[in-house]
């Protein structure tokens, strides 16, 4: 039968991961809240698996802030959050046009889409504005649905949105936090793209330079 769906990871494959740009925002927030900007950084990418299915912004800030030593006010608890969220949305608006035609494209030939992101809770605020929402039919986050790639659930939970099952789908990702390995153990046929970063040079199966090779690919193997 064919794949009839595609899941998406969404930083470093929809739009970039921005690694440098979000390190200089967590320092901008370190100067805030008042605690050394190099050991925010790191607070902030040791957390990672916290922050993906736990804190809030708000809550990051504090508990992060406080092991630093650090017990900032509300108003500057306020002001790092406003920060994030910003970078945030200029990250979720810096998608190439030709990714959303690609998108378009796949609807407009029958595939059901969605969404799959290991990511924290201001995205989930800040998506439903963006020009990529209006594109898919489901979007799953990992602060959502408190589990994150590679755990099966996650995966389950997009393929239920879409109203398929796992080996409907393909998953396109760039492979961080395991994510292509965690999508073929549930069934769903692979695609690694490396548009925005090689994320995970060593997977065996297909792989993409742009998210716009999809626009046949997918045809020609669903």
């Amino acid at each position: 039968m064919p794949r009839t769906a595609v899941v998406f990871d969404l930083f470093n494959t929809l739009v970039p991961g921005a690694d440098k740009a979000r390190d200089r925002g967590i320092e901008e927030m370190a100067e805030v809240v008042g605690v050394d900007p190099a050991a925010f950084v790191r607070a902030f990418h040791e957390s990672w698996p916290d922050r993906l299915v736990r804190w809030d912004p708000a809550e990051t800030v504090r508990i992060l802030a406080a092991r630093l030593g650090a017990h900032p006010s509300d108003a500057a608890v306020a002001e790092a959050v406003r920060i994030r969220c910003e970078l945030g949305a200029r990250l979720l608006a810096d998608v190439k046009p030709s990714t959303l035609h690609t998108l378009d494209a796949l609807r407009a030939s029958g595939f059901r889409l969605a969404v799959l992101s290991n990511t924290t809770a201001e995205t989930t605020d800040l998506w439903p504005a963006t020009a990529l929402a209006e594109r898919f039919d489901a979007a799953v986050f990992s602060p959502e649905v408190g589990v994150a790639k590679p755990d099966p659930r996650i995966y389950e939970a997009a393929a239920d949105r879409l109203g398929v099952r796992t080996r409907d789908c393909w998953f396109v990702g760039d492979g961080a936090d395991g994510e292509l390995a965690g999508a073929a153990a549930v069934g769903m046929a692979v695609i690694r793209t490396t548009e925005f970063q090689d994320t995970d040079p060593t997977w065996p199966g297909e792989r993409i330079a742009e998210l716009a090779e999809l626009a046949t690919g997918l045809y020609r193997n669903s």
